[in-house]
């Protein structure tokens, strides 16, 4: 007896699923990477900065646990997805760029202007910093609106 006839690989991919996963992964990189700087490195603000100094380390505390969580918990649906072969990387590579800048923008908008947890930067002059923070979240969700669009692209 002869096995059933699997469909083809591309069939079983999961691009949705490949997009979100990454899209997580792509938030929490970005997330990190804000902390680790800004909030760290080069000590510009905490995540609260509306309180005292303890407040500010332990919103900045907070921050990096919400982040590390997600960096875990999308590694692992990421490895679950390569494990069962059904990764769509084209659709994988447009969700971390749209994490990336979702992210940034959420932070820079949400955060920064309408909720006032925090600014970039404190003493000078904000808009010139504004215009970058927003400016480059909106180039990283360009580039992955670019990306996703040619990943749902029918090939040949």
């Amino acid at each position: 007896m002869s096995e059933p006839a699997r469909p083809p690989v591309a069939a079983r991919l999961l691009p949705r699923r490949s997009m979100a996963v990454c899209a997580l992964i792509g938030a929490a990189v970005m997330a990190a990477v804000d902390e680790i700087v800004f909030h760290q490195i080069l000590a510009w603000h905490h995540f609260y900065d509306r309180s005292t100094s303890t407040v500010g380390l332990l919103s900045d505390g907070l921050l990096h646990t919400a982040e590390l969580l997600g960096l875990v918990a999308g590694l692992v649906l990421y490895a679950d997805l390569r494990r069962r072969s059904v990764l769509a990387p084209a659709h994988a590579w447009a969700g971390l760029f749209l994490g990336l800048g979702a992210f940034q923008l959420f932070d820079g908008i949400v955060d920064h202007k309408l909720l006032r947890l925090h600014q970039i930067r404190y003493g000078v002059d904000v808009t010139p910093y504004d215009w970058a923070w927003n400016g480059a979240a909106v180039l990283l969700l360009a580039a992955g609106t670019a990306l996703a669009l040619r990943a749902t692209r029918p090939r040949g």
